[in-house]
């Protein structure tokens, strides 16, 4: 099973990727975080293989999630995902240089398997 955690503060997008992803792949679980502090509190007891991370939210950006992931040694390593409306070069060029991936809103959630495939491989892949 592949653990994923989805954090936006945005419910619709949690639930569109939640259910979209789990719908279409048996071998993926999604975790959903509204904010930056919920997704930090609950790493170690959610577990999980990778993060998709919303970047403009309330309190603590993306940006400063990212960063608090990446202080923490266990979690230094996990790959994340950026998803965003932000469609700026600015944006997209640190996306792509700090994250494993950039991906704006909206977005296909085949799109986003294709992702999570190419990053963590194909194993127990039960949607072909």
């Amino acid at each position: 099973m592949k653990k994923i955690m989805i954090v936006d503060d945005e419910p619709g997008v949690l639930y569109t990727v939640k259910t979209g992803l789990e719908a279409i792949d048996e071998s993926i679980e999604v975790i959903t975080m509204k904010s930056g502090q919920e997704c930090l509190d609950n790493l170690d007891k959610t577990n999980p293989d990778l993060i998709i991370l919303d970047l403009m939210m309330p309190g603590m950006s993306g940006w400063v999630t990212y960063d608090n992931i990446r202080d923490i040694k266990k979690w230094e390593k996990t790959p994340i995902i950026f998803l965003t409306a932000r469609t700026d070069d600015l944006a997209k060029k640190a996306g792509d240089f700090l994250a494993e991936d950039y991906l704006e809103k909206p977005v296909d959630v085949m799109v986003i398997k294709e992702k999570i495939e190419r990053l963590l491989g194909n194993k127990n892949d039960q949607a072909d």
